[in-house]
């Protein structure tokens, strides 16, 4: 039997417990995550430390940023994990109920999914996200970071596993695959004696190759190649100003922008107002041959990048006609995470609204608002851009099946 699999034997016997565990006992486990997690704050910035000087001159900085931790981050790390206990206990919910004639009573209950695998990348706030989210939902989880985050990872889940170990749920509700090769990735994909369901998290090459090879369901997140339409009707100031934060106040996060697409009635004016906003911050832009006559500082887009996910200062542009052009391009390009249209025109983004197949579409908002916290749902497992099982933010209430409790006095068929 290999590592993994004692992993999984191990997670699918605390599963058996936790899936009974009173919502009290879960949410006082949470709470003594959160005050570990603060308690031992310098133990996992020295962890940390050791990862970000592994990355200097190997990622970009935006990744380095996601990467690093802080005092403030960590603090960020325990308040969300206390934010998830204070949620309501999803596990249990009666979501429907039939009376048969026959007098069979039928309640279509909530249920946790069991064993969650989770493979990840270089961010390791995730680590703490993903466990609360899964023992709050009743899962266990195994887990499985980057190798850029290999020691805050492991410093995180000590952390967590010792607190579970003080309370009433077993430390096995949080297991850390330590090993980061390709190998440990692979054996994840086929485990399906004891995943549940494997969740991705991660760049589009990483979620690709779960999506392709996983012999384990998967429920697909992340890649954000998010547009945003500035209609001939926008609010230019507006439109610069949502774009300017969707761009640059997080660029490394999956709902970031990465695409603006503007309406060629506009764009002499438009693009100048919102290229000089986007210089506050050095964004290079890369634009068609339309965007580059009107920015000499664009340098021309490659075919390829209208697919790219940059998680970078770079923004894609594009002049477009009509907004069935704009909806046109969405359609073929986007990877349906989040996309914007910005106008005045309250017909034109009805039309957008009801016709962008994307889990979360705007009108006049910055696509950062796809967040659990930021939608109320709390803190998220990842963002959804599948349309089975859960779309979107993935919160505590989208990590429940359900099984069908029938009760009866006797009946036969």
């Amino acid at each position: 039997m290999t590592r993994l699999e004692q992993m999984g034997m191990r997670a699918k016997a605390a599963a058996r417990t936790l899936r009974t565990a009173s919502a009290d006992d879960k949410t006082r486990a949470l709470e003594k995550i959160a005050l570990a997690l603060s308690q031992r704050c310098q133990e996992i910035l020295d962890a940390n430390a050791l990862d970000v000087e592994a990355a200097e001159g190997k990622l970009s900085p935006s990744m380095i940023d996601r990467l690093t931790l802080t005092p403030e981050r960590i603090s960020g790390m325990a308040e969300a994990v206390v934010a998830v206990s204070r949620w309501d206990d999803p596990v249990g919910r009666v979501l429907e109920v039939t009376e048969r004639p026959n007098g069979l009573r039928i309640e279509k209950t909530a249920v946790p999914l069991g064993v969650v695998g989770i493979i990840f990348e270089a961010r390791p706030n995730v680590t703490s996200d993903c466990a609360a989210l899964c023992i709050k939902a009743g899962n266990t989880c195994i887990l499985r970071g980057g190798k850029e985050a290999a020691h805050s990872n492991q410093a995180i889940t000590a952390v967590m596993r010792d607190a579970l170990a003080a309370s009433a749920l077993s430390p096995d509700c949080v297991q850390l695959v330590e090993d980061t090769s390709r190998a440990s990735a692979t054996e994840m994909m086929t485990l399906t004696e004891y995943l549940d369901v494997l969740i991705p998290r991660g760049g589009a090459g990483l979620i690709r190759s779960v999506v392709d090879n996983a012999k384990v369901p998967v429920i697909e997140t992340g890649v954000g190649n998010c547009h945003i339409y500035v209609d001939a009707a926008a609010d230019v100031e507006m439109a610069a100003d949502i774009i300017f934060n969707a761009k640059t106040s997080r660029p490394s996060v999956c709902n970031a922008a990465e695409k603006v697409l503007i309406h060629n009635d506009i764009a002499d004016t438009a693009l100048p107002v919102i290229a000089a906003r986007l210089e506050e911050k050095s964004v290079a832009l890369h634009g068609d041959a339309a965007a580059c006559e009107i920015l000499p500082s664009a340098v021309p887009m490659q075919p390829e990048e209208w697919s790219r996910e940059y998680l970078d200062y770079i923004l894609g542009i594009k002049v477009v006609d009509s907004i069935e052009e704009a909806m046109d391009h969405i359609e073929r390009y986007s990877s349906h995470h989040s996309d914007c249209i910005v106008t005045d025109d309250e017909a034109a983004a009805a039309r957008f609204l009801s016709s962008v197949d994307s889990a979360a579409v705007y009108h006049n908002a910055s696509t950062r608002f796809t967040d659990g916290g930021e939608m109320g749902l709390g803190a998220e497992i990842g963002i959804s851009t599948q349309k089975l099982h859960a779309r979107g933010p993935m919160g505590v209430g989208q990590l429940v099946s359900y099984k069908y409790v029938v009760r009866g006095s006797g009946q036969i068929r």
